[in-house]
């Protein structure tokens, strides 16, 4: 009975793409790069290149992309296999075509739950890979295509991330634990994009604007305003959706991700052997001697 509960309660962890140190390192460098390139205005100090609003972003959206490149490059040397790479075509496809359905409007975003459970399920390696293509793959459908897509790739990313890192839970306590993740990621999600978008929208004369060199708590005064009063029904909105749609469909979601984790077998060394082929050979002595025989007693 001690044996089964312990089962429940730590149930083993798939991980369908693994991190090596490498790849692990790769992460934490362009995580680490994220967060300058999404935090600027409260790093930035005037006269630098940096202080211009029009030029930071442009900038960053230029280096974010080739740092992304970098780690899906170092993740797939060694750590993605076939099966892999299927599952996770499957499920970004999957998620570029539920993205339109909920198209951001006041907020009900409806890709971010599937992130979640997959990088749940599949670990945080594939997570992390899986929110950069999926927000890659509906950007391309639905033209969502600009400066600020890196940014979007790379949160999403954190979002799968996060979500493989969660202490392991099953039953309602592990649907409960990722609604609420779901929500807490929503609300973070939209405010680290509000600040990449905060110097572009508020001008330079409003009591909302982004002052370059300025204090960082006056500059954070002033973001925690411009957000309350720009975005946050849609960051509210994006939460709800994601504590919502988990509640409603993790259970079924996780069974049917989990199923099909086990039938992968993930964890299996996929090896290739020529197939085995017969020849047909001369006739042994030992086959030809009972038909000699036969022959022989009835000629006689």
């Amino acid at each position: 009975m001690t044996g089964a509960r312990a089962l429940r309660v730590e149930p083993r962890r798939t991980r369908a793409i693994t991190l090596r140190p490498r790849s692990a390192a790769a992460i934490a460098a362009v995580s680490l790069a994220g967060v300058v390139a999404f935090a600027w205005p409260l790093l930035v100090d005037p006269g630098t290149a940096l202080a211009d609003s029009t030029n930071a972003p442009l900038l960053f959206s230029l280096l974010m992309p080739l740092l992304l490149a970098v780690v899906l490059a170092e993740i797939s040397e060694g750590g993605l296999d076939v099966k892999a790479v299927a599952m996770l075509g499957v499920l970004s496809a999957v998620g570029a075509a539920l993205r339109p359905v909920g198209a951001g409007t006041a907020g009900l975003e409806t890709v971010f739950f599937l992130l979640i459970l997959g990088g749940r399920v599949f670990g945080a390696g594939f997570g992390f890979v899986l929110g950069a293509t999926t927000l890659f793959a509906s950007a391309l459908i639905t033209g969502g295509v600009g400066p600020w897509l890196p940014f979007q790739m790379l949160g999403a990313a954190w979002v799968g991330l996060g979500a493989g890192l969660l202490p392991p839970l099953r039953g309602k306590a592990e649907i409960a634990m990722l609604a609420a993740y779901g929500a807490v990621a929503g609300l973070l999600y939209g405010v680290a994009l509000n600040l990449m978008f905060w110097p572009f929208t508020t001008g330079l004369d409003t009591e909302l604007s982004f002052v370059a060199g300025a204090p960082v708590v006056e500059n954070l005064q002033r973001f925690v305003v411009f957000s309350l009063a720009s975005s946050l029904g849609w960051d509210v909105g994006r939460a709800l959706t994601n504590a919502a749609l988990i509640s409603l469909t993790g259970s079924i979601v996780l069974r049917t991700l989990r199923r099909a984790a086990r039938r992968a077998a993930f964890a299996a060394p996929v090896t290739f052997a020529a197939p085995v082929t017969f020849e047909p050979g001369p006739p042994s002595a030992t086959s030809t001697a009972p038909t000699t025989a036969h022959t022989q007693t009835t000629s006689g």
